[in-house]
């Protein structure tokens, strides 16, 4: 489970519906009660965003029931997700919803492409994508990407230790973190130890240290897999992943380098699918309700 609360998702609903939709309010559709189908315009490698966008429904005080779960393929025209409800709730967050399923349906689709290639090179390799994300959207991003087959390599700065070049310029350089190693062992002993690397000697020293991770940084195919015969040879229990600049169009020739993991962001953006939104009228159940007897606007719980 990739926990949202309630509060995240009201937040993406009042990023639109700020008080009240006027155009229902204009036309009445208090009074009206409708449904509202979600489906693909074409084949999903993996739907993502479903049970978000029903619960954003569901907050709107609408019924919603996912037809296909976020990491399942969809066909086009096949129904995600089905919601009912009062008509002018319905379209105070049904675009909100088609928002979340379309761009979350992106990625986790881009995530299911670059897996199937990398894997075809390397059937053990791991996807994992970072924290360069657009700001605000880690929630959806990432859970996108884990229904795409993908996996995390850092949901933020608390949750691992990664040194990049940054932070050597403060410690004396490679030799200096090399050095720093077994305090930083001594202080952490839970955690990992990775580094960004930029260099195949540079790979090697840190290796020879006792570094748990090597970041690989824009390393051409070549160069990756002799740095990860030498380093692992140095020390084979190091885990070695490549980042920088790795797509769809690359991941291939540097999952058959011998890395462990391909660390990208190019998932992240790019197209959104799209989803088309079906609304049909609907009789009321209530006894007495009808257009004549409308119902107020909802309104989000605090």
């Amino acid at each position: 489970m990739f926990w949202m609360s309630d509060a995240f998702l009201t937040g993406l609903i009042e990023e639109d519906l700020h008080l009240v939709d006027l155009t229902s309010l204009a036309l009445g559709l208090e009074g009206c009660r409708g449904e509202v189908v979600a489906s693909p315009k074409k084949a999903l490698a993996a739907a993502a965003g479903t049970e978000a966008a029903a619960r954003i429904f569901r907050l709107a005080g609408c019924e919603a029931e996912v037809l296909v779960e976020s990491g399942f393929p969809a066909s086009a025209g096949e129904p995600l997700l089905k919601a009912s409800g009062q008509a002018d709730r319905l379209h105070a967050v049904y675009k909100t919803a088609q928002n979340v399923m379309e761009c979350s349906s992106g990625i986790a689709c881009r995530c299911r492409l670059m897996a199937q290639k990398a894997k075809g090179a390397s059937p053990g390799i791991e996807i994992l994508v970072p924290r360069k994300h657009m700001p605000g959207a880690k929630r959806l991003s990432l859970a996108a990407a884990l229904a795409g087959g993908a996996s995390i390599h850092r949901t933020g700065l608390s949750d691992s230790i990664l040194v990049f070049d940054q932070h050597r310029e403060f410690i004396g350089g490679i030799e200096g973190l090399a050095k720093a190693i077994p305090d930083m062992r001594r202080r952490f002993p839970e955690k990992k130890l990775a580094a960004e690397v930029a260099t195949g000697n540079e790979a090697l020293i840190l290796a020879k240290a006792g570094i748990d991770i090597l970041q690989l940084e824009r390393f051409s195919p070549g160069d990756m897999a002799e740095t990860v015969k030498a380093a692992k040879a140095a020390r084979p229990e190091t885990a070695i992943i490549a980042a920088g600049g790795v797509s769809a169009d690359n991941c291939e020739s540097l999952a058959s380098t011998g890395v462990d993991a391909l660390v990208t962001s190019w998932p992240y953006f790019g197209r959104p699918e799209d989803v088309k939104m079906t609304f049909a009228k609907m009789p009321f159940a209530q006894k007495g309700a009808s257009k004549g007897s409308p119902k107020p606007p909802f309104a989000l719980e605090a």
